[in-house]
């Protein structure tokens, strides 16, 4: 069942068009990411949605309520923002607790849901404490715990995470899933890190110069791109210009010394993309993409290569097996599945 609904929601600033024509609904309990470069509009659709920016064209609704005429403070939403914006003067407890009281709740409730939100995000013992006694992280955990307390209906993210420092990221976005699922709470967030986006996310909404390029769960998104924007943005792949030669008895695609099947339908010139822990060193012997390695670099579980092709250079991502691996100026064939090839028209350009 979906609680929140974007119908052809376009923002113009001037001649500016920051947003054009998105569709997107939300479920009940679903954890979304607007995933992009900045720039691309996901931030400007978040504060649409919060009602900080008004659309220039389109319908947003939340629980079938139609949310472009609601005030920001009346339309149940919890919001976490990029700088946390607490308040300095008032402890962990006063700043969880400033939304229940500008609701109105009885302060023996407020003081049970404050209890309970600080014990939620695992700061028992810290109600008390200023933001300026408080590390990032902490400080995080207030800011969530402040927009998880009045029980919104939609929660919103707005790059909460990026201030933090590499590890304590990666904890905080456990941490953040945890509690999400714990409480079923329906979260909207934005970022632009394309590893967060995967690890929290049940569907991410992949974002380009206002325009939404693909919807879908993170393994679909990355397996299986809708263009190549999206295979390049989500991690990284490589690219190999190919041909359809369909005057042969069976028709093939013909990419380097590399020859297959040809896809249903493709003709002309193509594009074949395939992400570099795909791809595996076969022998001279056999049929792969010829190839040298021009630079080979130790990461502690895998190893990374940089090669260079007869359809263009390549990164190849390897697992550390233990197992010897080729060395520098060694000339390998690249091999790889067929089903773990994307086509797309068009061979010009990387």
């Amino acid at each position: 069942m979906s609680i929140l609904e974007l119908n052809r929601v376009s923002k113009r600033f001037g001649d500016h068009v920051a947003v054009e024509d998105i569709s997107l609904t939300v479920a009940k309990g679903e954890f979304i990411s607007l995933l992009g470069p900045s720039g691309c509009g996901k931030t400007t659709t978040l504060q649409m949605i919060a009602g900080f920016v008004d659309p220039s064209a389109g319908a947003i609704s939340l629980n079938g309520r139609n949310l472009v005429s609601v005030k920001p403070a009346k339309r149940g939403l919890g919001i976490v923002f990029q700088s946390y914006a607490l308040f300095p003067h008032m402890t962990a407890a006063e700043n969880i607790a400033f939304g229940l009281e500008m609701r109105a709740v009885p302060r023996a409730e407020r003081e049970v849901r404050v209890r309970d939100a600080l014990a939620m995000v695992g700061l028992d013992g810290f109600a008390d404490r200023y933001p300026r006694r408080m590390s990032g992280g902490q400080q995080q955990r207030v800011a969530l715990a402040r927009a998880l307390v009045i029980k919104p209906d939609v929660l919103l993210l707005d790059e909460p995470l990026s201030n933090l420092d590499a590890k304590l990221r990666e904890d905080m976005q456990i941490e953040l899933r945890q509690i999400q699922r714990s409480i079923g709470t329906t979260t909207v967030l934005v970022t632009h890190d394309q590893t967060e986006a995967m690890a929290l996310s049940d569907r991410i909404v992949v974002m380009s110069k206002g325009r939404i390029e693909q919807i879908g769960t993170p393994h679909e998104a990355y397996e299986r791109p809708a263009s190549a924007f999206v295979s390049q943005f989500l991690g990284k792949t490589n690219e190999f210009p190919g041909e359809i030669d369909r005057h042969a008895a069976s028709p093939r695609l013909v990419a380097g010394s590399c020859q297959w099947p040809a896809p249903a339908g493709a003709s002309g010139p193509v594009m074949v993309t395939v992400r570099p822990e795909k791809v595996g060193f076969g022998s001279e012997s056999d049929s792969g993409l010829k190839a040298r390695i021009t630079n080979r670099i130790f990461q502690g579980n895998h190893w990374l290569f940089q090669c260079e092709t007869e359809c263009g250079p390549a990164i190849i991502v390897r697992q550390n097996t233990g197992e010897a691996q080729p060395a520098e100026g060694e000339n390998v064939r690249l091999v790889w599945r067929p089903e773990d090839m994307v086509i797309r028209p068009g061979g010009g350009g990387r």
